[in-house]
């Protein structure tokens, strides 16, 4: 079991009612980022294809695993180090939600196994943050088996296998009371985000589940704040009946006009006409349970995809003005998605000049040809190829409604995140074929905040907000 860890002093904090406080009973809200794509790497952000799994495995073929190994060890090194920290401090902000893959602690070879070495970078994380007065909120955001359907929980596939099989629920149960054995004595940690947007189709799954990882933490834990995503991508709160104790019901906000499709902001998107008003009401939608059981609201993921084009990107900073002035408003706490990435939506980008950048921009390029990426493509790729078979399922499937979010994004997931983006994966490897190491640290070096750049507007905005 985890050696418990602890960090730099900060005051505990809790949720009292419709507030967080500190340990003096000072109200906190909590504004900050997440910290995507590096302890649970994804596609858009750090450029390759398909799931990680895929990624990792393809990139060992093509250059062995010890390089490989290396490779990783120092991305992820550079990725978020003491220079990340300090910039998020002095910006004024105040967590930091971390996103991790189950893969760090625990291996599908030896389940229910802790890798005790899988905690390292965590730990590194949650100590630089508290240095700066930042907390950290422990995201575990892909699960044995993948909770939903999509790319972030490393899912191959297109299936959430992860409510199939108890199996997997119970290897969850095991690596969360790790988790609350190493950072239960730990108050930088402003708590546990079990599962990151859990996508049970029956609906009948998910409360049992949380109920169970719940008490298991609560047997280890007895202070920690804990957060729960609501069902279908943390915006269906159905499942709970009462609020639990010192227990936050967070929810993902994101702005279908500020993703990928659509005539602008105001403006029609798929076939809805989105403005600020519906804004507000999707909101109200989806915080409706934490606002009638007097709990803490806490936007957990929001924010639009940026362009390049200035017509589009100044529309969805509105969109951002818009759900910024909104949690003022409500007194929301909130993590915007994401603090680094390549340039699509983070907080700060990799130099368009990086090693990284010149060596995969082509890539990377043909993957927005194609809407390899599911996050900020229009899901048509090639029209000539996907509208036909769209056409095909609505003409001969006309009742086929999936879950969770229809047709369209059934076929756009078959043909172009996983038919098309699997062979890609192959593509990204092939790219480090024949680098020296030298060639191979000054692709991760290229992750460094030294190296990147930060959209000013953006962190404009997040001030203010």
């Amino acid at each position: 079991m985890s050696t418990p860890v602890t960090a730099n002093k900060l005051p505990s904090i809790r949720t009292d009612g419709t507030r967080f406080v500190d340990d003096s009973g000072r109200a906190i809200r909590l504004r900050g980022v997440c910290l995507g794509g590096w302890l649970n790497m994804e596609n858009f952000i750090t450029g390759y294809a398909g799931n990680e799994s895929l990624m990792r495995s393809t990139v060992r073929t093509a250059i062995g695993a010890d390089r490989a190994d290396r490779f990783f060890e120092r991305l992820l090194t550079r990725f978020f180090d003491a220079d990340d920290a300090a910039f998020l401090g002095r910006s004024g902000f105040n967590v930091a939600r971390i996103a991790i893959n189950y893969r760090h602690l625990e291996s599908d070879d030896k389940p229910f196994e802790i890798i005790e070495d899988g905690f390292r970078h965590l730990d590194r994380a949650i100590e630089l943050l508290a240095r700066q007065g930042i907390y950290s909120i422990i995201d575990l955001h892909a699960l044995p088996g993948s909770q939903n359907h999509h790319w972030h929980s490393d899912n191959l596939t297109h299936v959430a296998a992860f409510w199939q099989y108890r199996h997997f629920q119970d290897r969850v149960v095991n690596m969360w009371q790790a988790i609350a054995t190493r950072y239960r004595d730990n108050t930088a940690v402003a708590g546990y985000n079990l599962i990151n947007e859990p996508a049970d189709e029956t609906g009948e799954l998910v409360g049992p589940v949380y109920q169970r990882i719940f008490d298991a933490v609560r047997e280890i834990d007895a202070d920690h704040t804990i957060y729960l995503d609501g069902n279908t991508y943390a915006t269906d709160f159905s499942a709970f009946d009462e609020a639990w104790d010192n227990t936050v019901y967070v929810l993902h906000d994101y702005v279908a006009a500020g993703l990928g499709r659509g005539t602008g902001y105001p403006g029609t998107t798929d076939g809805v006409y989105i403005d600020r008003d519906y804004v507000e009401q999707k909101f109200l939608q989806r915080s409706e349970f934490a606002r009638r059981t007097g709990t803490p609201l806490l936007v957990g993921e929001f924010g639009p995809i940026y362009t390049g084009d200035e017509v589009q990107d100044r529309q969805r900073r509105q969109i951002l003005d818009d759900q910024l002035e909104i949690y003022r408003r409500y007194d929301v706490s909130w993590t915007l998605w994401m603090y680094k990435d390549l340039g699509r939506q983070g907080l700060v980008s990799v130099k368009p000049e990086s090693p990284y950048q010149q060596r995969f921009g082509d890539f990377v390029a043909k993957k927005r040809r194609l809407s390899v990426d599911q996050w900020g493509s229009d899901g048509e790729g090639p029209k000539d190829i996907t509208g036909p078979v769209q056409e095909l399922i609505a003409r001969e499937f006309p009742n086929f409604d999936p879950y969770p979010w229809g047709r369209f994004d059934w076929v756009r997931t078959m043909l172009l995140n996983l038919l098309i983006a699997q062979p890609m994966a192959s593509e990204y490897a092939d790219l480090m074929k024949g680098l020296d190491d030298s060639e191979l640290d000054a692709l991760a070096d290229s992750f460094g905040f030294d190296q990147c750049q930060v959209r000013q507007s953006l962190l404009d905005q997040l001030q203010n907000g």
